[in-house]
């Protein structure tokens, strides 16, 4: 029992030593801080693909009731926003490679003639095509005002479709891109802190002096790992409540197994970045590691393009990336509000993670050649 408590008492000890350094000074707490919210701000407004303005180039050559009634459909969606009204088609270039508007509708002479005969009366929509996204988008929204305008007019087809969307209802790009920066974001900080606490005592010569007392290489990982994952909790919760109650996204799921979740992706991550710690002779090593791992976990995430898109071979390598499973799960939780039955999966990888990068963190701390 006693030797029990003194090998626990030499870890909280190196705990409190870590938090000591995270937090020892005012600018260390407010980096460990500040960034999570100030991020997840600006991605909540900066990182969306919904169009809330559309700037729009006009082309009326009709001139008639019928090309009027469709251009004010446009104009009071909201959406749509006439910057110019072009008197030529020449002009069109001009704006459009300028960038003062994202697109062009050009309606011809005889539209009206056209449509008082029951004929088809095309209406020409130019996009610009330098970010596709966008001007995908931006054509559906035209798509969708000229099918209002065929309804009213009795043109309507014969089937019509009611949409609905489930864990979205008005499909906010919003709502798909905040939970997944719960985890994103704070693997950020986790991993570069985590790759950070090994080669800086390196650095400072403080490492070896640990490796020569009593202490295991368990109870240094274990030390090293805890204070790092409490800091990647507490940015995740930073970053949660800014997305429930600023951007006010409601959760569905269960807050205790979302954070079983975030406890599972971060220990993962904490295990990968004490791995990179351990083979780094010094500070500069452990973030140019750290900087050239980010941006392959970013991509092959899920986190903007689904990894059913991926080729196969990338697929596989994902199973080898905590964000892919810590953005799913927490997707799921809170947006489908899911169960543990339907995320089990998203654990046995994260798991798996960390049960190889924990222990060989460990043994690269005793034997890693200088």
């Amino acid at each position: 029992m006693a030797g029990a408590l003194a090998y626990l008492a030499q870890i909280l000890f190196l705990i409190r030593k870590e938090l000591r350094d995270l937090f020892k000074d005012r600018s260390s707490r407010a980096l460990l801080i500040a960034p999570a919210i100030i991020q997840s701000l600006l991605f909540g407004y900066g990182g969306t693909f919904d169009l809330t303005h559309v700037p729009y180039a006009l082309l009326d050559q009709s001139r008639g009731s019928a090309s009027r009634e469709l251009v004010a459909r446009l104009d009071g969606t909201g959406v749509f926003e006439r910057e110019a009204t072009l008197s030529s088609a020449s002009q069109i270039a001009g704006q459009i490679d300028a960038g003062r508007v994202l697109l062009a509708v050009s309606i011809p002479p005889d539209f009206e003639t056209l449509l008082a005969a029951g004929s088809e009366a095309p209406v020409q929509v130019i996009l610009d095509g330098r970010n596709s996204a966008t001007a995908s988008a931006a054509a559906g929204y035209v798509a969708s005002v000229v099918a209002a305008f065929n309804a009213e007019r009795g043109n309507a087809p014969a089937v019509t479709i009611d949409r609905r969307a489930w864990f979205n209802p008005n499909l906010q790009s919003r709502w798909n891109l905040m939970p997944a920066l719960i985890a994103a974001l704070s693997m950020l900080q986790t991993l570069m802190l985590s790759a950070m606490s090994v080669a800086r005592e390196r650095e400072q010569g403080t490492f070896d002096q640990l490796l020569v007392t009593p202490l295991t290489p368990t109870q240094i990982l274990i030390g090293k790992a805890l204070p790092t994952m409490a800091v990647g909790i507490l940015q995740s919760t930073l970053i949660f409540l800014v997305i429930l109650f600023w951007f006010r996204i409601p959760i569905s799921g269960s807050v205790p197994l979302l954070y079983l979740g975030l406890a599972s992706f971060t220990l993962a991550s904490v295990g990968i970045g004490l791995s990179i710690s351990a083979v780094s002779l010094n500070m500069q090593q452990a973030m140019l590691y750290t900087f050239l791992l980010v941006m392959p976990l970013m991509l092959l995430s899920g986190m903007i393009t689904p990894v059913a898109n991926m080729p196969e071979i990338l697929q596989i390598a994902t199973y080898a990336n905590p964000l892919r499973f810590g953005i799913d799960l927490v997707r799921r939780v809170y947006l489908e509000g899911a169960g543990l039955s339907d995320i089990a999966f998203d654990f046995v990888p994260l798991l798996c993670i960390a049960a190889v990068t924990l222990p060989l963190a460990a043994w690269l701390f005793r034997n890693r050649l200088s």
